[in-house]
């Protein structure tokens, strides 16, 4: 789920890291590495907050067609027009 450009500098991120002497690369390996979890858990949420955002517009729509289909009704049985 993660953007082109994302991935393009965990890439070079990673590659970068693979420069270092062995024993200090596990905890830069571990910190990009929650970095990519998190970034990936963000893009998740964001999704699905857009898809309820879109549902949501639809059930309004819904919502609005009712009411004024409940108000013409309405204004049917009192004889207004």
């Amino acid at each position: 789920m993660q953007d082109k450009s994302t991935v393009a500098e965990l890439t070079e991120l990673f590659s970068l890291i693979e420069t270092l002497p062995n024993e200090s690369r596990e905890p830069f390996e571990r910190a990009i590495l929650r970095a990519a979890e998190n970034i990936n858990r963000r893009q998740r949420i964001v999704h699905y907050v857009q898809e309820a955002l879109v549902q949501l517009r639809l059930d309004m729509k819904y919502i609005m067609f009712d009411l004024e289909a409940t108000r013409r009704e309405r204004d049917e049985l009192l004889g207004r027009k």
